[in-house]
């Protein structure tokens, strides 16, 4: 339940682009994201700080979407988040005496001080590509968009309308920027999600290797 609680306004804003496009799921992904947020307060009198700064970064990018009617802005959002998670994971090796990696699951799992800075390490690492890899792909879309704007001088193009729209060559550039758009929708939820959920595999089988060393090993 929990696991659902956390990628439900990525589900949510998927399910909307596929029925009305990136606008109508940004803004959905905002509601949703404000009634998760709305929904811990009522149950819990708190909220994860994982949630508030996602809620905080999803309202900035996303409001500055909706305004400008630029998707770049939604677009960044993920690597945004991504960069700031890796700079607070390797923040935490220089405030306090633990890194928050162990400060997370230190009360559950015993391994050497050793490991803890490696998984931290690896999260620091994780999070730096997982940003560069959405970077990546929604590069991908606003190379082909900016194709198609220069070919056919309109702006704020309606993907959803390509068929409608044009003809030709300029039919071909409005559909290959649609697939990169659809590249990026899909790689935020299936992409990023099934990456996570490998390297927490990965994570898992790394601590289990350790757990039976001693704490004070150095």
């Amino acid at each position: 339940m929990k696991f659902l609680a956390d990628v439900f306004p990525v589900l949510l804003f998927f399910v909307a682009y596929k029925i009305q496009g990136i606008y109508v799921a940004t803004g959905v992904a905002i509601g949703a994201a404000l009634l998760q947020v709305g929904w811990q307060w009522i149950r819990h009198r708190e909220v994860q700080t994982l949630h508030l700064v996602t809620l905080g970064l999803l309202i900035v990018f996303g409001g500055l979407t909706l305004l400008l009617h630029d998707k770049t802005f939604i677009m960044w959002k993920p690597s945004v988040i991504n960069w700031l998670f890796a700079l607070v994971f390797f923040g935490s090796l220089f405030v306090g005496d633990k890194p928050l990696i162990e400060r997370m699951m230190g009360h559950s799992i015993d391994v050497p001080e050793r490991i803890w800075r490696r998984l931290n390490h690896a999260w620091v690492l994780f999070f730096l590509v997982m940003g560069g890899l959405n970077l990546v792909v929604a590069w991908r879309f606003f190379t082909a968009e900016k194709a198609l704007t220069l070919a056919t001088g309109a702006h704020q193009i309606d993907l959803k309308r390509c068929e409608a729209l044009f003809d030709g060559q300029s039919l071909d550039l409005c559909l290959h920027a649609r697939a990169m758009e659809e590249d990026w929708v899909n790689f935020k939820l299936f992409g990023m999600m099934g990456l996570t959920f490998a390297f927490v595999i990965l994570q898992a089988f790394y601590l289990a290797r350790h757990m039976k060393e001693s704490p004070n090993e150095t």
